[in-house]
């Protein structure tokens, strides 16, 4: 019997309770073995504690090296029918090689978000020249070429999908858009979520190596906290996140209420108490897990144009959204008081999870994608003249710089 497999290539192991893109490769993952696939998954960095245990979900694992030739043999020895490469790094420094060996292998690429999106509106807060700012990106040019010399390329928010086609001429053929896919929601569950009065206190979340959420904590401590705290002495803001470093550690004020807890085993527990989530985003790409883990969790929050951004429409939000810092404040403090626009908020957010993130929905379009770029490679790869120009040009640039550290890497 043919096993169908599928290989994913990444720089890291994902690490579902501290990173957003670690719960979106596992959910990408969980798609893949309902297509009964036989997964393996190679990653160029160490296994640590906060790692997936990818093992017990029947995941082969891999410690992968870049520049060496183990890696040809391994991919020779896996013979997989799909590689998935995590972030386009990952398909720049492997893709020429599965090109090498297995020039008719299908190529999927997850961008998580916009890497060069994320990095321009970093250096440009205000969208004021965000196009032209992208366009003088060497950054956005490798992506771009990565996406091109890929079959497909996931992306996962609405706005990356219409800024690759409208702004960058990307054929919608390549790129399939699929969000966030959590479990949906039962009615006992909700019926069961902690009340309004059961719930106290502020908080906010994200991973410390992330530049936005580092960005959002010291907004919140410099100048968003004070002014809530005055308004709301009794209450406190509780900030959570992996990997927090000395600096972000320093923050930490019990007599102004800012408490700097660290990362959490589960980030429910952390939700489910508190009664408003702060998530004063400024830059960042893709979609926010934490919003979503907002909704899920029925915790109400109040966010940016840059935080909501591609999860719901103009219309409702499970909470406000405000790129006005006094409102920000003022709109926070309304939440936390207010019991009938709390519960409304809360009401809003499981109806965006029905409406946007239904994951039977999202995943069975991802299949059928799948299944179409299976039927129809070729003539795709034909129609992706650049695609094709791009490969041939990588190869011998990507190509003749690995064997050349391959070869230092010998003496």
């Amino acid at each position: 019997m043919n096993i169908r497999k599928l290989f994913v290539i990444a720089l890291v192991w994902p690490e579902p309770n501290a990173t957003a893109a670690g719960i979106r490769l596992i959910q990408l993952l969980d798609i893949f073995k309902q297509m009964n696939f036989s997964l393996c998954f190679g990653a160029t960095t160490s296994f640590n504690a906060s790692s997936q245990a990818l093992e017990e979900m029947g995941i082969e694992v891999f410690r992968i090296a870049s520049n060496e030739k183990s890696f040809d043999e391994l991919l020779q020895q896996i013979n997989p029918e799909i590689v998935l490469f995590d972030r386009f790094i990952a398909e720049e420094q492997f893709g020429w090689r599965v090109d090498d060996i297995f020039p008719k292998i299908i190529k999927i690429l997850d961008t998580e978000d916009l890497h060069f999106l994320r990095d321009a509106r970093k250096k440009d807060h205000h969208n004021t020249n965000l196009i032209l700012e992208i366009k003088k990106s060497d950054l956005a040019q490798r992506e771009i070429a990565s996406i091109l010399r890929c079959d497909l390329t996931l992306v996962i928010s609405i706005f990356e999908f219409n800024l690759l086609v409208n702004e960058f001429n990307i054929n919608k053929a390549l790129i399939h858009y699929i969000p966030f896919v959590p479990d949906s929601l039962s009615a006992d569950e909700i019926s069961h979520m902690p009340s309004f009065e059961k719930r106290k206190d502020f908080m906010s979340i994200g991973n410390f190596l992330h530049r936005p959420n580092r960005d959002a904590v010291k907004l919140l401590h410099d100048t968003l906290w004070p002014a809530i705290k005055k308004k709301l002495p009794n209450s406190n803001l509780l900030i959570y996140g992996a990997y927090p470093d000395e600096e972000i550690k320093k923050l930490h004020d019990q007599k102004k209420g800012f408490l700097v807890e660290g990362q959490i085993e589960k980030a429910e527990k952390a939700f489910k108490e508190a009664r408003v989530c702060l998530a004063p985003l400024r830059f960042g790409a893709g979609q926010k897990g934490k919003l979503i883990d907002s909704m899920r969790f029925g915790t109400p929050n109040v966010t940016t144009k840059i935080g909501a951004e591609s999860m719901s429409d103009d219309r409702v939000w499970n909470g406000f959204v405000t790129d006005d810092w006094d409102e920000f404040v003022k709109l926070s403090v309304d939440l936390y008081t207010d019991q009938s626009t709390w519960e409304k908020a809360q009401k809003n957010g499981f109806s965006i999870l029905e409406k946007f993130f239904h994951k039977k929905d999202h995943t069975q379009s991802l299949i059928e994608k799948i299944e179409e770029v299976q039927q129809n490679l070729e003539r795709r790869r034909t129609d992706n003249f650049f695609g094709a120009m791009l490969k041939l040009h990588n190869t011998k640039s990507t190509k003749y710089l690995s064997k050349w550290i391959e070869e230092k890497n010998k003496s």
